[in-house]
């Protein structure tokens, strides 16, 4: 199966290209967005070395259909999906902060509060929980959008204060950052799925605070099976997930976070088929239909940049 990992396009009006760790973003006129999803993959800040067949188009569906879903409630880029693979949107001036928001103590979290650690972004965490416990009410934990390198947790406070996002910006991207996370939870849950936690991105257009880039897809998420989450919690046993944690659970188990000296471990075809079938799986749970697989040619990236050129020549 081939997978897209790059794309090198040049499009009438085109100002930039920012090739990110994941997508591949078309700056055309200063106006619109083409963001392509590839088949990339990254952990712990770094991109492994092979794509994931099916990987962009299962992430740009499960936004798009997801922007779809919460348009009423949050204002977004999205203007269309001209092709499996890639969304085209409005552009906007992008804060330079993740707004993180987690209901369970899980993942990064849960490895520092294992640590001791009861403050996270500035938010104090009660003794005594356990991991994949449920949070009284989602906490918001904040992180830096770090061009290369690590993103960095930051505070509410601190980012007011170093003026990265004004108090007034804040408070709306706050606000929508939990209108859209209960939205989610409660799409989720029709699903049998938790939202366990998820990350948003906002930027400005016209002077309105809107939502960009990709949201609640396994990139971006972390589900947990409602199904037996409770039994598995009462005996202390991991919860059955949804999400790219999984990837990181076996890199950590081959001796691999990205630190000094760390080897990046092979990642055999059978692996790779897996980590696809898990990214076709969460699809088929979250949005409720059948993955239909795009047609495998053998130049994606043709197909993709006829698509793409032919929705900008209609406009």
């Amino acid at each position: 199966m081939k997978a897209l990992t790059k794309t090198e396009f040049n499009f009438p009006g085109q100002k930039s290209v920012y090739h990110g760790k994941v997508r591949d973003v078309y700056n055309i006129n200063d106006d619109l967005m083409v963001m392509v999803a590839t088949d990339r993959i990254s952990a712990f800040d770094v991109v492994l070395p092979k794509g994931i067949p099916f990987k962009g188009q299962v992430l740009n569906q499960i936004a798009a259909s997801f922007l779809d879903a919460t348009a009423d409630i949050v204002p977004n880029w999205k203007l269309a999906t001209p092709d499996p693979m890639v969304t085209v949107g409005l552009k906007a001036e992008g804060f330079r902060v993740e707004m993180i928001i987690r209901g369970y103590l899980t993942g990064s979290a849960w490895r520092e509060y294992k640590n001791g650690c009861r403050e996270l972004c500035g938010v104090k965490l009660p003794d005594g929980m356990r991991e994949n416990e449920r949070f009284p009410e989602p906490i918001i934990t904040p992180t830096t959008k770090a061009d290369e390198g690590h993103d960095e947790n930051i505070s509410r406070e601190e980012i007011i204060a170093q003026g990265i996002v004004s108090a007034e910006d804040y408070e709306v991207m706050e606000r929508y950052t939990r209108a859209l996370f209960q939205r989610g939870t409660e799409i989720a849950a029709k699903k049998g799925l938790i939202l366990v936690d998820t990350k948003y991105e906002f930027g400005k257009r016209d002077g309105k605070v809107i939502l960009i880039d990709e949201i609640h897809t396994p990139d971006s998420s972390r589900y947990f099976y409602a199904e037996g989450y409770e039994e598995r919690f009462a005996k202390g046993e991991p919860q059955r997930q949804l999400s790219k944690e999984f990837v990181r659970q076996w890199l950590i188990d081959h001796n691999f976070m990205n630190r000094p000296g760390d080897v990046m471990p092979e990642l055999t075809d059978a692996f790779v088929e897996s980590i696809s079938d898990r990214y076709i799986e969460l699809y088929e749970h979250i949005v409720g239909q059948k993955f239909e697989k795009a047609a495998v040619e053998a130049d994606v990236a043709a197909r993709i940049e006829k698509n793409i050129s032919a929705w900008l020549d209609a406009q």
